[in-house]
Order: structure tokens, then C-alpha cells, then sequence
């Protein structure tokens, strides 16, 4: 059995947070429903200070508000601070699962692509080795069906391109990509072996990086978190043309000159190739 990790501490409190926060982002508590810290004390058997401590966590992640004369209420989704790995493992967790891995995915999808493409321009010579070792590792572990191993390197593997980006504003999403790569893993949202495709397009990837070849970085990045997408929330409309597929990235086959393949709008520089597309015309 996969263990279970999620961000979460060992205080008195932590249950209170960690079952009330659950209940929120499952919709068990709606939105305007009122808590009070006589019922908490009642409900988990804590003291005041504790209950009083468990709500101002939630408060701080923007679930609930404390207001005089009316109680403790929770708050609409607008006001959560939905970028918590914790918020995110609750929802995740819940009946919204599928909004959630929505949203997590086009955010990766809006942001890592870029990230990808400046860690090309960007990354040290250290974090350019060390890109193509994990994508050698999670090959390796792949194959072996290390599910448990595979998840922490993966980690690793997003989190260094996002650092690696010279962008502080990326490398502060490093905690939700890591929140939804081991959610998904511990969710049972996982192969039970991760594809071929997505094994060679972080070779694609990691290969881009280390030789400084920033479009192609970006234009394999995409690809990986389109496939992605595609196999996490297979009701969403892929952003190309099913008769013209996404070319299937392998630095073991091709060599580094070969020019990416776009649909047949974009070669023909037709206007009705409107951004954004995966792999715009730029790249040919």
C-alpha cells in the first residue's frame, strides 16, 4: 500500500484541521454553514485553545471566518487560498476531484512549458546533469512498475525545472506541482506503469535542457503535460486535430535538428491556425 503523504503537522489541532478541512472542500460544510468553538470542544473532545487554534489555521488558509455575534463561517471557494498543498489534497480527496485535476493540469500547463523553455536558457551546469539523470532514473523505475519511487523522482524532476528557471514566480508553484504529482500517485490515478510516451517525452525534455535548445524544451514539455491531461481527464477535447497527432518525442531515434511536427494549418501558415497551439509555427 502506498503511503500517504500530504503536508500536515503532529499538534493537538491537526486532526480538527485535517477532518473540518475535508469536510469543506467536500461540500459537507457549505459554504455560510456556522461552526462555534463550544460545538468543536463537544465534537472533538478538545479544549478551547485547541479548537481555537484548529480554526485559526483554517482561517489562514481562507476556509473559514471568525465573526463576533455570529460564529465561525466558511467561506466560498473564491476566498480559499487554493494554492495550500493542503487545500489541494483535500480536494483532490474529495467528490471534486475532477475540477481539481482540471485545474492543476491547465495551470501546469500554462506555466511548465515556460519554465522548461528558460530552465534551457538558464539552468546550471549541475542542474542540466542533473535533469538527464532523473530522466534516466524514471525511465529505470518505470519499467519496474516503482510507482513508490518513480512519484518522489517525478517530484524531483518538475520541481528542478521550475527552480531551474531563473523565475521566482515558478519556482513558488514547486509545491503544488509536488502536491499534485503525489496526490495522483496516492489517489490511484496512476498506470499501474507510467506509458512509454510519457517516459520519452522527459527524455525530450531533459535532453532540450542540457543542450540549451529552449523551443524544443517548451514544445516537449507541452506535449508531456497535454498527454498528461489526456490520460488523467479523458472527456477534454486534445488541442490538435485527432488526424493530426502529436508527434512522439524520442532522443533515442531522432536527432536533435529534427524539426517538430505541427498540424498542416500551421505549415501552410494558414490564419485559421489561431494560438495556442502546442507547437506554434515558430518552431518549424
Amino acid at each position: 500500500m502506498i503511503e500517504r503523504r500530504h503536508p500536515s503537522g503532529t499538534g493537538l489541532h491537526d486532526p480538527i484541521v485535517e477532518k473540518l478541512g475535508m469536510e469543506i472542500a467536500a461540500g459537507e460544510l457549505p459554504t455560510g454553514h456556522v461552526l462555534t468553538l463550544d460545538g468543536l470542544q463537544d465534537r472533538f473532545g478538545v479544549s478551547r485553545t485547541v479548537a481555537r487554534e484548529a480554526m485559526r489555521i483554517l482561517e489562514s488558509m481562507g476556509l473559514v471566518q471568525s465573526r463576533r455575534r455570529v460564529g465561525i463561517t466558511v467561506r466560498p471557494i473564491a476566498d480559499w487560498n487554493v494554492f495550500d498543498p493542503r487545500v489541494i489534497w483535500w480536494r483532490l480527496s474529495g467528490p471534486a476531484r475532477g475540477d481539481q485535476l482540471r485545474s492543476l493540469t491547465e495551470l501546469r500547463i500554462a506555466v511548465e512549458p515556460l519554465a522548461a523553455g528558460a530552465a534551457a536558457r538558464s539552468a546550471t551546469a549541475a542542474q542540466r546533469a542533473r535533469v538527464v539523470e532523473l530522466a534516466t532514473l524514471l525511465r529505470t523505475l518505470g519499467e519496474a512498475a516503482d510507482l513508490t519511487e518513480f512519484m518522489e523522482r517525478d517530484v524531483e524532476f518538475h520541481e528542478l525545472l521550475l527552480q531551474a528557471s531563473g523565475n521566482e514566480m515558478f519556482a513558488a508553484l514547486a509545491e503544488v506541482v509536488a502536491a499534485v504529482l503525489r496526490g495522483r500517485t496516492q489517489l490511484g490515478l496512476m498506470p499501474h506503469k507510467p506509458v512509454p510516451e510519457a517516459m520519452d517525452l522527459h527524455d525530450a525534455v531533459a535532453s532540450a535542457i542540457a543542450d540549451g535548445r529552449s523551443a524544443e524544451a517548451e514544445a516537449a514539455m507541452r506535449a508531456l503535460l497535454v498527454e498528461v491531461r489526456t490520460a488523467m481527464l479523458p472527456g477534454l477535447v486534445p488541442p490538435w486535430s485527432p488526424r493530426d497527432p502529436p508527434r512522439r518525442f524520442s532522443v533515442r531515434s531522432a536527432p536533435c535538428d529534427t524539426p517538430l511536427r505541427v498540424p498542416r494549418c500551421c505549415a501552410r501558415r494558414s490564419p485559421s491556425c489561431a494560438p495556442p497551439h502546442p507547437t506554434p509555427c515558430n518552431l518549424l
